[in-house]
């Protein structure tokens, strides 16, 4: 491996990886899987293109090749999983070893996801009785890491050991429940705790008309009064729950989806164990590279079920005639001569800032939602990933540096790859631990040039993100960073331009202003024959996330299949759990919301 230095674009078809999964037996299972699935695929008779490789496509591709549809995907990359897959680090293997795995951004998959989790179980993996859903680990714990010798703040992620009984769960319960976290090594004043707790209540018992119109319209950083309050509350309860996680400032986030899913479905019912997957517990992570553990045998899955590929291909333009999608122009993603592609049915399963390029005016005049895609946001939250030369696994579970003005999150990878070893594995035998960095936050100067972080070059970047690593981990009198211990970095090649006047990231993340709601479009379209998929399409998960994008894909294929007037049996849409105990409050919050009257809960 060369010391300090980051990946070129990538060239390599990934398939290298498999080998790991060949040793396994992983092609038995895929020739035992294969002439039946292509048998069933051809006897539809009914070709669907989908467009774009990644989570949504994918998932997509999947639910239509179980039941009988010729499947075809076309995709930009030269791999599979779009920002989900992980990839290797050319020119950094030695010694029979696999390239260093990198990756756009570490994966984590949140005990509430359960659409997911499903088509997980689904996809076949040597060993394992529940395919590559028991690939999954559990994160044990989480630390919020402060800044100038700041105490930092230590989360056991168990369950509840006695939860209430389902009749005991009330509001004064769950309020009781609340304070006794914040008081966990925060600094918040108690007037400050107490109110945030009551914002809470708040939420958990408003109506689903209140959601979608009132706290739809406002941003978390009022909904909680932020301004009014302590730098404490300000920094752990308004922007560690909006920047850090999800990429969008608090000062503009939508209270609807960040206390709906951070604070509802991720925190408080995950720390109750209820709507969850299965036993599963709040955090998440895969037991090896996204790629080998998920993404190469989803791959190998879909293809002995018929699916056919075709990778290294940018979508040009749905075309639109004569009250349809009559084809899709496509090219070779290095050049080369347009042509266009046919197929029965279209599912768009690209990002949205990709998705609404290819959507002509005679295609948006067709259906008016389409246009209103244009007013989506996305936003930067990129990784990076450091190679240790000892294992360095800090806590078991996800890092939040919460004073980092980069809004910076980690997790120690090694750590949960029990069926690796990191320097037998992989690269020169040098590196024996890959910790994982995001910054979520490109546009506030830094803590050692000062810059933002588009500003930066990509060495700044790193340099810069390193520093603020350290600012936090570093502190009360230990040091689990040094500089002599890091050999490498990686940074996605989709980021480029960086240092420059016009720095561009090609894989962006959809984030949730206020009123984002009332521009996500619906998976069915107005267009016969045409179908959205992807984590910025309207879904009950709401949040953009793996989970959006693999339900978003469920309801596609369940509207063309209504549309085919097909027998075969619907996709299953798991929603969001919503605690039976809150439904009386929240029925009589819609009265008093149809009356003009503030939630009960809400004293202003």
């Amino acid at each position: 491996m060369t010391t300090e230095h980051t990946q070129q674009p990538e060239q390599q078809s990934g398939h290298t990886r498999r080998r790991f999964l060949a040793g396994a037996g992983a092609g038995g299972v895929a020739l035992a899987l294969g002439a039946a699935g292509g048998a069933v695929a051809a006897a539809s008779g009914k070709r669907v293109a989908v467009l774009g490789g990644g989570v949504s496509g994918l998932s997509a591709a999947h639910e239509l090749a179980e039941r009988g549809y010729a499947v075809t995907v076309y995709e930009y990359y030269d791999t599979l999983g779009g920002k989900a897959r992980s990839m290797p680090f050319p020119g950094t293997a030695a010694g029979g070893r696999a390239d260093l795995p990198a990756e756009h951004g570490f994966r984590f998959f949140p005990g509430f996801y359960r659409n997911l989790p499903d088509t997980m179980r689904r996809i076949p993996f040597p060993g394992n009785a529940n395919g590559v859903h028991d690939n999954l680990r559990s994160g044990t714990e989480a630390l919020f890491a402060r800044a100038a010798g700041r105490p930092d703040l230590h989360f056991p992620l168990r369950r509840l050991t006695t939860p209430p009984a389902p009749g005991d769960l009330t509001p004064s319960w769950i309020r009781d429940q609340l304070l006794s976290v914040l008081d966990l090594g925060t600094r918040l004043p108690a007037h400050e705790a107490a109110y945030f707790a009551d914002r809470l209540l708040v939420h958990l018992t408003s109506c689903e008309a209140r959601r979608q119109d009132q706290w739809e319209k406002t941003s978390w950083w009022d909904f909680i009064r932020a301004e009014e309050m302590s730098e404490e509350y300000q920094t752990l309860l308004g922007i560690g729950q909006t920047r850090n996680l999800v990429a969008t400032r608090a000062e503009v986030a939508s209270t609807r989806t960040v206390g709906r899913i951070i604070i509802e479905a991720l925190l408080l019912w995950g720390l109750l164990g209820r709507g969850m997957d299965g036993d599963a517990d709040v955090d998440r992570v895969l037991n090896a590279p996204t790629s080998e553990a998920w993404i190469d045998p989803w791959e190998t899955h879909l293809r002995s079920l018929g699916v056919e590929f075709v990778l290294g291909t940018e979508v040009k333009e749905i075309q639109y005639e004569g009250g349809r999608v009559s084809g899709v122009r496509v090219s070779a993603r290095d050049g080369g001569q347009d042509r266009t592609v046919t197929s029965d049915h279209y599912i768009s399963a690209l990002p949205v800032e990709h998705a609404r390029l290819t959507w002509g005016s005679a295609l948006r005049a067709a259906d008016r939602q389409l246009g209103r895609c244009d007013a989506l946001q996305t936003d930067w939250m990129v990784g990076v990933m450091f190679y240790l030369r000892t294992p360095t696994p800090v806590v078991n579970g996800h890092i939040n540096c919460l004073d980092s003005p980069w809004s910076v999150t980690a997790v120690g990878q090694a750590q949960f790859w029990d069926g690796r070893d990191f320097a037998r594995d992989y690269g020169d035998g040098r590196a024996h631990d890959c910790l994982s960095a995001i910054v979520s936050e490109w546009d506030k100067p830094g803590i050692l040039y000062g810059k933002t972080a588009r500003e930066c070059t990509r060495e700044e970047v790193v340099a810069e993100l390193w520093a603020q690593l350290k600012d936090g981990l570093n502190d009360s009198g230990k040091t689990t960073l040094t500089d002599e211990d890091r050999l490498g970095w990686f940074m996605d090649p989709a980021v480029t331009g960086l240092g420059g006047g016009d720095p561009q990231n090609r894989e962006q993340l959809l984030i949730h202003p206020t009123g984002t709601l009332y521009s996500r479009p619906t998976a069915r379209t107005k267009v016969p024959g045409f179908y959205l998929a992807g984590d910025y399409v309207r879904t009950d998960v709401d949040l953009a996330t793996m989970e959006g994008a693999n339900e978003s894909a469920r309801l596609a294929v369940n509207a063309l299949l209504d549309a085919d007037n097909s027998d075969a049996e619907r996709c299953e849409i798991q929603e969001l759990f919503r605690p039976p105990e809150m439904e009386p409050l929240k029925r009589i919050d819609e009265v008093r919301y149809r009356l003009g009257l503030p939630n009960t809960f809400d004293l202003g």
